[in-house]
């Protein structure tokens, strides 16, 4: 008997040990982390029993604020509203009793949510701690991101969808980020569960006639074909890592020969399917990124090889998601796609005539507008690509600053050499008659820096996905733009569809960033000048930015498999 109560002893002994420890894990190690969390019932029910703090952009304006219900007796006192609607829900998102939260109401939760004060004073050091709530202003700038919402809804096409993707060089600040179709914040704000919960549904679920959805955002969610968008990458794999390349030559052709593209007797053709439709091209880099000459990028694609190919993607930031201060639960930051070695292996599953394909843009090789964008920041950054960021600086209710962001390097893409070899092809592209955004028109003091993209999409491939990537002024970057839109006719193309876009945003990006004093926004700008020493977060940008009849070849999707003789 007493042996038994000595074991029932240590056995309960054992428990209250389990139980002691439990309790330490969760009040002292686990306290912190389990407080701030989302899925806490006391931060779901504070979110909306407390005013949250407010978003503003560069200038000030407010994106979000909250307000009170109007019923004292509910639970619920305050609800989140977006004074400007679903324009910047891409940055902003939303804050829902239903979904809880996403956007920079997610990332800065914390701060925006009621929390202790931070003591400023001695005197408030002494005291017992107070409540506050931090206000969060945002890198983005207000005209041109309504800019970007009127360019998409101006496409000449009944499909308008699209994103466009404004990036500060320097530090990768998001000047603008906008999607169509844009998701409706306000409606998932309400104090009612169930609206929310119905808003929702109608924004995550159903699409739009174009087959997309509005929530999460297309500029960090969906990824297409960049087309011979992504010739400006294997152009860095030549310059970055293989250096012996840099003079290839492809003899002018329309198709690749027979023979050519390993493991496969078909060809890759120009701007068709067939070598008698497909436009002759051909020279050395320096005459086939300007004209974006398909056969010769598969057949330098294969002289790279795939190893390199992958090497140089992943170094400006493909197979992962970009490390953006965002987040659209569940998976709204999506990473792009370049297939591994081991796939464009001889005989892997895409072989080498995926190492062709891949080479141009095509195959399996996909990019979101973010990652595009941050494609064109890094060559115009010298090759360094900087981590993109929303959040410019955080203040506490009386002005004082809590955090200001701290610029942050996500990538050493290639060398300073190669990107500014690659600058200078891509300058080619809209400044010499071959190049295939030359009928933009594109004023030269822009200094412009731009590689057009067109993919076949759509059911039977039916239709293009319309790309347009650059930065300016090239000699001394401070913006980087990418624009996408997708499912639009089979005749459009890059230059066409995103060329306008382009012009138009980078028009106002140069004006607002390099010459603020001036009241035209669609003026060309004169070449830089110093701009205005201003105070607020737009002013530190633009000192932070100065820095030590259209045609296209399109890229098409080509029918590798296609019967067609030389």
């Amino acid at each position: 008997m007493g042996r038994r109560i000595r074991w029932l002893a240590l056995a309960l002994a054992l428990c209250f040990v389990v139980v002691l420890a439990q309790l330490v894990n969760i009040q002292l190690r686990r306290a912190t982390v389990l407080n701030a969390t989302a899925t806490n019932p006391r931060n779901a029910v504070k979110r909306f029993d407390n005013a949250r703090g407010l978003i503003l952009a560069s200038d000030g304006s407010v994106l979000a604020r909250s307000v009170p219900t109007g019923a004292p007796s509910d639970n619920y006192q305050y609800r989140r509203v977006y004074p400007t609607g679903p324009l910047y829900s891409d940055l902003v998102g939303y804050s829902s009793l239903f979904y809880g939260t996403a956007g920079a109401e997610y990332t800065y939760n914390t701060f925006l949510g009621v929390h202790r004060r931070t003591a400023q004073t001695l005197g408030q050091v002494l005291e017992t701690p107070g409540t506050a709530t931090d206000n969060v202003t945002l890198t983005v700038v207000p005209q041109l991101q309504r800019l970007a919402a009127q360019e998409l809804a101006a496409v000449p096409d009944t499909n308008k969808d699209g994103a466009i993707t404004v990036l500060g060089v320097k530090t990768s600040a998001v000047l603008a980020m906008y999607s169509e179709p844009a998701y409706t914040n306000n409606a998932l704000s309400t104090p009612t569960p169930v609206k929310d919960e119905a808003a929702g549904r109608k924004d995550r679920d159903k699409p739009d006639h174009e087959g997309f959805v509005a929530y999460p955002p297309m500029a960090t969610f969906d990824a297409f074909a960049p087309g011979s968008t992504f010739k400006v990458v294997t152009s860095s794999a030549v310059y970055n890592l293989k250096h012996g390349l840099e003079n290839f030559t492809f003899p002018v052709a329309g198709c690749t020969a027979r023979g050519a593209i390993p493991e496969t007797n078909k060809v890759i053709c120009n701007d068709a399917t067939t070598p008698t439709a497909a436009s002759p091209c051909g020279g050395t880099m320096v005459q086939m990124l300007p004209e974006s000459c398909d056969p010769g990028y598969a057949e330098l694609g294969l002289a790279i090889g795939g190893t390199a190919l992958y090497e140089q993607a992943e170094g400006f930031g493909f197979d992962q998601a970009p490390p953006i201060d965002l987040a659209f639960p569940p998976g709204g930051i999506s990473k792009s796609n370049f297939p591994t070695p081991v796939e464009l292996a001889p005989q892997g599953r895409l072989g080498l005539p995926g190492v062709a394909l891949s080479a141009f843009g095509q195959e399996t090789v996909t990019a979101t507008d973010l990652q595009n964008a941050m494609v064109a920041e890094g060559i115009a950054n010298k090759g360094v690509v900087m981590a993109p960021h929303v959040m410019a600086e955080i203040r506490n209710a009386t002005g004082g600053l809590v955090q200001r962001y701290e610029p942050s390097v996500f990538k050493d893409a290639e060398s300073a050499k190669a990107a500014e070899s690659v600058g200078k092809l891509m300058q080619l592209v809209a400044t010499t008659p071959a190049g295939t955004a030359y009928g933009v028109g594109f004023p030269p003091q822009w200094d412009i820096a731009v590689k057009t993209g067109t993919a076949q999409a759509g059911a039977g491939n039916t239709n293009t996905t319309d790309w347009m990537i650059g930065f300016a002024p090239a000699y001394d970057p401070v913006v980087a733009v990418s624009v996408v839109v997708p499912l639009q006719a089979r005749s459009a193309s890059g230059a066409a569809i995103a060329g306008p876009i382009m012009k138009a945003v980078t028009t106002l990006a140069l004006r607002l960033l390099l010459h603020p004093e001036s009241s035209a926004a669609t003026s060309a700008p004169a070449p830089p000048t110093a701009p205005a020493d201003a105070g607020g977060p737009l002013a530190a940008m633009r000192r932070m930015s100065r820095r030590p009849a259209v045609r296209e070849r399109r890229s098409m999707r080509p029918r590798l498999g296609a019967e067609c003789s030389p």
